[in-house]
């Protein structure tokens, strides 16, 4: 049985936030998502708990972070081309994510990253599968 990862984030406003990944093409699991928490489902095995600051502070004895002044984590998303790199992060910017670096392009590696209406620094990455071959 392959590991599952759940990513715990906390969010100003729960609807604002489960709206903006709506708009990028996700889907929620009402099975783990109340008035306090959604439950974003990225695939099959990865999922993000997007957590009211309150709730999410009731997990841990350290402060929330303030996005719009520290950076907590990098998540990164695989591509599955160049295309699909830039169709989820031109999204997420018409959806109210910001830039957050100039995008990366080294040859067979191409990204580009956006901050969600929280400040979580999310990065979008191809691959080129025949480069990784030849390492």
């Amino acid at each position: 049985m392959p590991t599952k990862i759940f990513v715990n984030l906390p969010v100003k406003d729960l609807a604002r936030s489960k709206q903006f990944f709506s708009d990028l093409g996700y889907a929620f699991n009402p099975q783990f998502s109340d008035e306090n928490a959604a439950c974003l489902v990225i695939s099959e095995d990865i999922f993000a708990m997007l957590l009211t600051e309150p709730f999410f502070g009731n997990f841990s004895r350290r402060t929330v972070a303030d996005t719009a002044t520290t950076i907590e984590s990098i998540v990164t998303l695989s591509a599955d081309s160049r295309a699909a790199v830039d169709e989820l992060a031109d999204r997420a910017l018409a959806s109210g994510g910001s830039p957050a670096m100039d995008p990366i392009d080294e040859g067979p590696m191409y990204g580009r990253s956006f901050l969600d209406p929280d400040g979580h620094h999310w990065e979008v990455m191809y691959m080129d599968p025949a480069a990784v071959q030849g390492a």
